[in-house]
């Protein structure tokens, strides 16, 4: 039976709005037939029945500067589990959140390498139903699971053109049968974004642009308050805008993508070409061994002081910058969000950003433009995938 069966019908719509505005706030009766045009008396007995289907709960007496104070409703927490999963480079975090997307359980850096295969899926659902069962959570107690990739993901077809599986059957169908609940894929950056816009940074900004700065560069945009996919949901390849002349080649194939001058792999390829050339760097005994040196290793040296690091870390703030600055002039947005795992290095990253910023973009468009780092670190991609989840199985999206 769908999660949603009892609110199908009559009223349905007004039922998943009235879910849709308390996604972000409680609300009371006359605030929400203000807000949906409707009719005291219609949203008095939706909401009742939303309470007792379990959707919803009377969150008490709003406090007020005078008169009756009204009954505020909000999401019912209890009614169910939401699972999210950002499946990394060589690592991934998963978390479980109750309905109102506050984390029950959380872990992150778990030693898992996704590959291109129905063997790796059913391995990455065995991995999921462990975590559930650590958690001492029953599956049935499980709403749905959100599911984050990296690259080009269609998150409404359920397919990943990064991990493609063959046309038969998409990633979300396999998954949702090896765990047997609901589960959608979507693309990492735009779910940090979502988890940012709802639980994260974001106050009461409606257009809002996500940098996801690890190894490689993606984004998410919030246009006019509403997640943005484009045409077929690949919207945010920012990283292969054709926008440098250094005649790097991309792991996508084509020359002067900004991702190669703009992420944990063009500060890895500083370093490397740096004590190559001769200078050293508390990262050059691995170096020296051929060891690979990772965005971990990289924010590590920063943190440190490493002048080298700071040095490459500079150098891709620079050009980060001035690729922001191209969105602000562009977009005209009210924040910029720069997350991912190099917002770790905080004002070494942030000075050469707002540098470039100030020196590139139009003064007149930048002044009403904040630039902040992700609130939700490390948490951003997994609660996103929750949130998002959520919202796709309530139909909001």
């Amino acid at each position: 039976m769908s999660f949603l069966s009892n609110i199908n019908g009559k009223n349905s719509e007004t039922k998943k709005q009235i879910l849709g505005l308390c996604i972000n706030s409680n609300y009371s009766i006359a605030e929400l037939s203000k807000e949906l045009n409707s009719s005291i008396p219609t949203i008095t007995k939706l909401v009742g029945e939303l309470i007792e289907e379990g959707f919803i709960e009377d969150m008490g007496k709003q406090g007020t500067s005078g008169g009756r104070r009204p009954s505020i409703f909000g999401l019912n927490p209890s009614i169910g589990f939401l699972v999210g999963v950002d499946v990394g480079r060589h690592t991934t975090s998963i978390a479980i959140t109750d309905f109102k997307g506050q984390i029950i359980e959380f872990k992150s850096k778990i030693q898992f390498h996704f590959e291109n295969s129905l063997e790796s899926l059913t391995s990455l659902s065995e991995l999921i139903k462990n975590f559930i069962k650590e958690a001492d959570i029953d599956m049935d107690q499980i709403i749905t699971c959100g599911v984050n990739l990296t690259g080009r993901v269609n998150s409404f077809t359920g397919y990943s053109f990064t991990y493609f599986m063959g046309e038969d059957r998409s990633i979300t169908d396999i998954l949702s049968d090896l765990l047997n609940i609901p589960v959608y894929i979507e693309n990492d950056s735009r779910a940090m974004t979502y988890g940012e816009y709802l639980n994260g940074v974001v106050t009461n900004e409606k257009n809002v642009l996500f940098l996801n700065a690890t190894w490689g560069l993606g984004m998410g945009m919030i246009l006019d308050g509403k997640l943005y996919y484009g045409k077929s949901g690949f919207s945010g390849e920012i990283g292969h805008f054709p926008m440098l002349s250094n005649n790097a080649i991309c792991h996508c194939g084509k020359i002067g993508c900004l991702e190669t001058g703009a992420s944990g792999y063009a500060a890895q390829q500083y370093i490397c070409e740096m004590m190559k050339q001769g200078k050293s760097s508390i990262l050059s005994e691995k170096y020296n061994n051929g060891e690979t040196i990772t965005t971990e290793d990289i924010i590590d040296a920063v943190n440190e002081e490493d002048v080298l690091a700071i040095e490459a870390l500079e150098t891709v703030g620079a050009t980060l910058g001035k690729a922001i600055a191209g969105l602000i002039n562009l977009f005209n947005p009210e924040l910029v969000i720069i997350g991912g795992k190099l917002a770790q290095t905080k004002e070494y990253l942030m000075l050469p950003v707002v540098s470039a910023v100030n020196k590139y973009s139009l003064n007149i468009v930048s002044k009403d433009t904040a630039i902040k780092f992700s609130k939700l670190g490390n948490q951003a991609g997994v609660i996103g995938a929750c949130l998002l989840s959520r919202s796709k199985i309530l139909g909001l999206i």
